[in-house]
Order: structure tokens, then C-alpha cells, then sequence
């Protein structure tokens, strides 16, 4: 059990599940850089939190909970969070909001697991499900929380705590998601995380620029 000092945020599971030297980054140095991808998730998030309450054929849809696990160390925020009535009691449906496409990987899943994890110590349930909405494609995407599931976003969520209590930011690796990263001109992964050295990339640089 964390106490309430250690608590970190959710949105760090997505980051570390998505590049570790990037968490660091963020949740160690403090740093932050925008680009077109980010900027469009927050103009996403913006528009899914405008209304705080709806009532939706016989659902009702939360935004903004306060979300909160001592077991995980984690709170945050949930996107939006149905209620559906299952005999007395109503049980929470967490949906997290994407502004991009599905990816082939739990890097999403672990994020939305967590805040049903948040939800179920929070509210003493059990929640079997919740739901991805990807904006590229307009598509919503169940996902079932199992202990598959839950295995690897309580592991992931120990790993966050670890890294950042090491205060190491861990050395870049170049690979083709670099490219759509806005961390990449702080991160430099190209010039650090590849094979070339430091003087061959810098002369590869030159002489593309004079090619321009």
C-alpha cells in the first residue's frame, strides 16, 4: 500500500507502456513538448469534458471523477465514466478517449485498467469492462479487464514507481515511433539511441541540409 505522498499519475502507465526514456522525461525531469498529435488529443479532451452530467437512456455519465488507488499508487482523472444499473447497485464503465487509431499492443488498455482498478477500491465493485473511443476512426472498443490484464497494469504500475524513485532517466532507443513523438527534438533519439556516432550523424545532417 502507497501512502498519499507517493501517489503518481494514471497517464504515466500509458507513457512508460509507450517509451520509458519518454516517462522519464516527463515524470522525472519535468519536461513537456507539443506537436500536432498532442495538441489535437487536448482539443479532444476539451470537447469530451465540457458537460460534467448527462443522463443517456437510462445511463449516467460522469466526467472528470476523481480517481484514486493506494494499492497502484496512482490517482488522476477519468475521462468519462458510465453508470449502468445492474440491480440495486449501479456499476461503473470507464471510457477513455483517444484522438488517434487503435494500436495492436495494451499500451491504451493499461491506462483505461487502471482507473477501473481506481474505481473498484474507490467504490468496493467489481468492473468487468469499459470502453476505448479512438477519434481518427470513430470507433469505440470494449475491453475486458482480466487478470492478463490487470497482471500487467499492476506490474507497469510498480515499474512507474521504480523509475521514479531512481531519478534515472533511462538513455534514448531510436525506433520508427520516434518519429511521430513530440519528444523527439528533446529526446534526440537519432543522434543518441542509434548505432552512428555523434560526428556521423551530425555530417549525415550537414549534408542533407545542403542537398535541401
Amino acid at each position: 500500500m502507497y501512502c498519499e505522498d507517493d501517489l503518481l499519475h494514471i497517464r504515466g502507465l500509458y507513457q512508460l507502456s509507450y517509451c520509458k526514456r519518454r516517462c522519464a522525461l516527463l515524470f522525472i525531469e519535468q519536461q513537456w513538448a507539443d506537436n500536432f498529435f498532442t495538441a489535437k488529443g487536448i482539443v479532444m479532451h476539451d470537447k469530451v469534458h465540457t458537460e460534467k452530467i448527462e443522463h443517456k437512456k437510462g445511463v449516467i455519465i460522469e466526467r472528470d471523477i476523481y480517481l484514486k488507488s493506494y494499492k497502484l499508487g496512482l490517482i488522476g482523472k477519468s475521462d468519462i465514466v458510465e453508470f449502468h444499473k445492474s440491480g440495486s447497485k449501479l456499476i461503473p464503465f470507464p471510457v477513455e478517449y483517444k484522438s488517434g487509431k487503435a494500436k495492436g499492443d495494451n499500451t491504451d488498455k493499461v491506462q483505461l485498467c487502471a482507473q477501473a482498478m481506481c474505481l473498484e477500491e474507490m467504490m468496493n465493485v467489481a468492473i468487468e469492462s469499459g470502453a476505448m473511443f479512438y477519434g481518427k476512426t470513430r470507433n469505440r472498443l470494449n475491453v475486458e479487464f482480466d487478470k492478463s490484464l490487470r497482471d500487467e497494469t499492476s506490474a507497469l504500475a510498480q515499474e512507474f514507481h521504480d523509475l521514479v524513485n531512481s531519478e534515472k532517466t533511462p538513455k534514448s532507443e531510436y525506433s520508427k515511433k520516434c518519429n511521430n513523438c513530440s519528444f523527439k527534438k528533446l529526446c534526440l533519439p537519432e543522434m543518441f539511441g542509434s548505432k552512428k556516432s555523434i560526428k556521423e550523424y551530425l555530417k549525415e545532417v550537414i549534408n542533407n541540409e545542403e542537398t535541401i
